[in-house]
């Protein structure tokens, strides 16, 4: 059973993506249907970083589980048998 200080956590974490997926929904989804100078856009950056963020995102997501991997197979290999 979780601790109260791991559902916390889980909770935070739980809120965190919940507003974070708001934001980039409303980003992307409908902010480009509201005029540009509707005092809304002065909250959102630029629609470039709309791509280039998650894709910097993506690459330092695959960068730590390829080296999570390495290590572990690193840690796990088994010292070869001298006859």
């Amino acid at each position: 059973m979780a601790t109260g200080a791991d559902q916390a956590v889980g909770m935070g974490l739980v809120g965190f993506s919940l507003l974070l997926f708001t934001y980039y929904t409303i980003w992307v989804i409908i902010l480009p249907f509201v005029d540009s100078d509707h005092v809304a856009h002065q909250y959102f950056l630029p629609r470039e970083y709309s791509v280039i963020l998650p894709g910097i995102a993506a690459l330092i997501l695959l960068l730590c589980v390829g080296t999570f991997i390495g290590v572990v197979t690193w840690k796990n290999r088994k010292p070869k048998k001298v006859d």
